[in-house]
């Protein structure tokens, strides 16, 4: 019989990191206060959850992926959860037992198993997004995976043949014609790929990109005439992961530089501007300001996850910060808009690539060179600068609240915040809704099991 996942000492698979090892459909959950009439259609975020004891050192990103879902329609609250059955997971499930090493620790499958599954397991875990009426579980380093609508596992998605390599966990949909941009990175030439699909899911463009040496590129961003690729060094090496080492290692020797390509010209190949290295995962949005596009994400002084036995830097977690790229001078200019340490930045996806006056970052009350511990989210009014940090309580840990617009509002920032909260007194977990305008929680789902800390989800609303 297959054992469990070791609880310790890593930090990443114990209290509200550990998986959950059963899939459950629960109908009618208890729901404190009203959830609000225009609220309908389904949250979905997904997570790391190790099905089997990881082989070596553990990685929070090398879980395997597990789906959560609560659907609100006519009043009442369903949830589901479901692993993404990737090929690597059945390999295993079939040997009961971990086949794959990970991030920290690589170990290579036997070569039967890289014939059936391949040589790395596509988790599928950090993402879910809906596109052209597909459902998509991402990871960064291979194909997306598509899902059914319960969440049942399709297989990799690779856009009718169409696109060669990985995709990226963060693509962008274009809120006005509805493409979808997207890249995918790689530690073998060529390292970079951009690429958009039509409203209708068709891949129509996809453009090579050349870097110095293969980098880690988590997000990009976009606005309605450009896409922005920031080549920061967090650097693969490929030949200290397959000797059983860190496969991702924070260089900055390297250098550092954003790159800019117009979205509109067919032709037109990135521009490139140096700057001092630094390094985010998340961006929050970008705009453009006639010669200028203006980006804001999570900027930290260095990569601040380790993937080997090294030590971070815990004094510098990322923050609110604000990159201009101005074209005609050639130039960047950039700088803080919070020192308040926060991260998996969201905003209503209707104003994506566009300028946008609000903006909603996950809070961290205590950040630690092991895990940070995020508590509630701030919002940001990006016009006039005002925050207002929010809580869900002292004993409560949540992630990335995701915002859903209010149909029956105008205004900007009329909608709920919607995410999962584990109460760390209860040992139980809800789906918390708050006013994203008033900031008050406006209804608590009770959830039938823990929902173990996750990455990032998507409000489907009900078509």
């Amino acid at each position: 019989m297959a054992s469990g996942p070791a609880t310790a000492p890593n930090p990443y698979l114990s209290g509200n990191f550990a998986p959950v090892h059963d899939e459950l459909t629960t109908d009618a959950l208890q729901v404190s206060g009203r959830l609000p009439e225009a609220l309908e259609g389904t949250f979905m975020r997904n997570g790391p959850n190790p099905a089997f004891a990881p082989l070596g050192r553990y990685h929070v990103f090398d879980g395997d992926g597990m789906v959560h879902a609560v659907e609100l329609r006519d009043g009442t609250a369903r949830y589901r959860n479901r692993w993404v059955q990737s090929r690597g997971l059945q390999a295993e499930r079939k040997a009961g037992r971990a086949l794959y090493g990970g991030l920290s620790e690589f170990h290579a499958p036997d070569p039967e198993v890289v014939a059936e599954a391949g040589g790395l397991k596509n988790t599928a875990n950090t993402h879910v997004v809906r596109h052209a009426g597909r459902l998509l579980a991402l990871m960064e380093a291979a194909l997306p995976t598509e899902l059914t609508g319960d969440l049942q596992t399709v297989g990799e998605y690779d856009f009718d043949g169409r696109l060669a390599g990985p995709m990226t966990a963060h693509p962008k949909v274009d809120p006005d014609t509805g493409e979808l941009l997207f890249f995918g990175y790689s530690p073998f030439p060529p390292y970079l790929r951009y690429h958009e699909a039509d409203a209708e899911g068709s891949l129509i463009r996809t453009v090579d990109i050349d870097l110095p040496k293969p980098v880690m590129m988590h997000d990009f961003a976009a606005s309605q005439q450009r896409v922005v690729f920031f080549d920061l060094p967090a650097i693969f090496d490929l030949r200290a992961m397959l000797s059983g080492g860190a496969g991702i290692s924070w260089q900055p020797a390297n250098g550092a530089r954003i790159g800019v390509l117009d979205r509109r010209d067919p032709a037109a190949t990135v521009r490139w501007f140096d700057v001092e290295p630094f390094w985010v995962f998340h961006f929050l949005n970008a705009s453009d300001d006639g010669d200028s596009v203006v980006v804001e994400g999570c900027r930290a002084e260095r990569l601040n996850i380790a993937f080997g036995p090294d030590e971070l830097d815990s004094a510098a977690p990322p923050t609110l910060h604000r990159w201009r790229i101005d074209l005609a001078a050639g130039r960047v200019h950039d700088g803080p808009l919070d020192d308040r340490p926060a991260d998996f930045p969201r905003l209503d996806d209707r104003r994506a690539g566009k300028p946008a006056r609000f903006g909603y970052l996950a809070a961290a009350r205590d950040w630690s060179d092991e895990v940070a511990d995020f508590d509630g989210f701030v919002k940001h009014d990006l016009a006039t600068g005002a925050s207002e940090r929010y809580s869900y309580g002292p004993r409560s840990f949540a992630g990335e609240a995701v915002f859903a617009p209010d149909p029956t509002r105008t205004d900007e920032d009329a909608g709920w915040l919607v995410n999962f909260v584990h109460d760390g007194d209860r040992d139980e977990s809800s789906l918390v809704i708050v006013d994203a305008q008033a900031l008050k929680e406006v209804a608590r789902v009770r959830l039938p099991r823990r929902v173990p800390f996750g990455f990032h989800g998507s409000w489907l609303a009900a078509m």
